[in-house]
């Protein structure tokens, strides 16, 4: 692609707008996870309390698979298969299972999530639930939708009560951090979410089904897919220190008004 908006989805080589291949590719690593569910599966462990399984790397192998073959110059960058290059400013940030430990034990909340930016701006985000056949889509400038429906962050509420998700990590420094920071501003008018999935977390709060994502020890491909949807959705995520987030921030929160969130700063919490 030459000249024009640079930052807007290319064709693929088939003719093909972005938002359909990349909608493609999630629908066929989701039907692989959805498949496979119930079955027995090969665990392997990553690093304490960080594990993958046989069907992650089936699910990235094929998304990368149809990336490639329709956008054979841009970079793949996945969590399990690492980076490919390519020659062009584009990359595709491929989980193709967020939420493997809750996948692994048969708990039915996880996601596929699938980003794409443009020097490391991200341009079109995805994530897809296959247990729910929930497809949470954004591009730059177009608004937030889940499957044909726009979507928006949440108003007020009633009862008057904030919904935070947070999810730990893997890093027991991060992990002891936010379980501190947690104990210090919770409240009886507060509900907290122990996610276990990071990209559904954000597109919980897109959709308005929760208030207020945190996370201190996240990964790109956490929420490559997620981050353009909150904003398109009419919210924010950021860095702790009230920075706008991109990709490669380790840690993030995510809400709508700034009212809100800088409600938790009155509990030492830096996030304005």
């Amino acid at each position: 692609m030459s000249g024009g908006d640079m930052s807007h989805p290319p064709l693929s080589r088939t003719g093909k707008e972005a938002l359909l291949v990349a909608s493609h590719a999630v629908r066929e690593a989701g039907a692989i996870l959805k498949s496979r569910f119930s079955q027995e599966k090969k665990v392997q462990s990553k690093g304490k309390r960080n594990i993958a399984t046989d069907i992650d790397l089936l699910a990235e192998k094929r998304i990368s698979e149809l990336l490639r073959d329709e956008y054979p110059d841009h970079r793949i960058l996945g969590e399990e298969l690492g980076e490919t290059e390519g020659t062009s400013d584009y990359c595709w940030i491929i989980d193709p299972l967020d939420g493997t430990t809750n996948y692994a034990y048969g708990i039915p909340f996880f996601a596929v999530s699938l980003g794409l930016t443009y020097k490391d701006e991200v341009i079109l985000g995805i994530i897809y639930d296959p247990m729910r056949d929930e497809l949470f889509w954004a591009l730059k400038g177009r608004g937030a939708f889940l499957n044909d429906s726009a979507i928006g962050i949440a108003s007020t509420r009633i009862p008057y009560t904030t919904v935070i998700g947070f999810d730990l990590g893997y890093n027991d420094a991060r992990t002891r951090e936010m379980l501190s920071r947690i104990n210090a501003f919770w409240s009886g008018e507060m509900v907290l979410r122990l996610m276990g999935s990071a990209a559904l977390g954000l597109a919980y709060v897109a959709c308005g089904r929760m208030d207020i994502y945190l996370h201190l020890s996240i990964y790109p491909w956490d929420m490559a897919g997620g981050i353009l949807l909150i904003r398109e959705a009419g919210g924010e995520v950021n860095d702790w220190q009230g920075n706008p987030a991109t990709v490669w921030n380790d840690s993030i929160i995510a809400g709508g008004t700034a009212d809100e969130r800088c409600a938790l700063q009155s509990q030492d919490i830096e996030v304005c």
